[in-house]
């Protein structure tokens, strides 16, 4: 295999230089900022996971009808929301459940092409100017459900 001719060694070289000079300490967050946004994090996360909409598996599973193991394949393909925790297992919004927002989820974790908790939860609770500031699941419990696939869909 043939090695790169000097000069453009020397050139990436010189380029990667003259980029990491262009860049000043406040294009970067500290290292003691990024414990703090972290820590507020983790704690808003905590917060939200102990909110009173929230249900463990097994009580989806006996609300549904079915099985831990079934609620844990919903969470895997994107069919049911479930937010990691510390501690082994999920917490799951109870109003998932509820038409019309179980007949969208499916169509939402697949518009937005994610399958993660997290993800879909930020997404439904936060505010979108394409719903003239109204959250994705207000719009969804309102049956808009199909303007905020498009939405997602989007990337809006």
């Amino acid at each position: 295999m043939k090695s790169p001719s000097p000069s453009i060694a020397t050139n990436s070289r010189a380029n990667a230089r003259s980029r990491s000079k262009a860049l000043s300490s406040d294009d970067f967050t500290s290292p003691s900022e990024s414990r703090a946004l972290l820590a507020g994090s983790l704690l808003a996360r905590q917060k939200r996971l102990e909110a009173g909409d929230m249900i463990s598996t097994d009580e989806a599973a006996e609300m549904t009808g079915t099985t831990r193991v079934t609620v844990n394949s919903w969470i895997a393909k994107g069919r049911a929301i479930g937010l990691t925790q510390a501690k082994r297992g999920y917490r799951m919004p109870r109003w998932q459940f509820d038409s019309p927002m179980w007949d969208v989820l499916p169509k939402l974790s697949n518009a937005l092409g994610t399958e993660e908790g997290w993800a879909l939860l930020a997404f439904l609770e936060t505010p979108l100017g394409g719903l003239d500031g109204t959250t994705p699941r207000e719009a969804i419990e309102r049956g808009a459900g199909a303007r905020v696939v498009e939405l997602a869909a989007r990337g809006s």
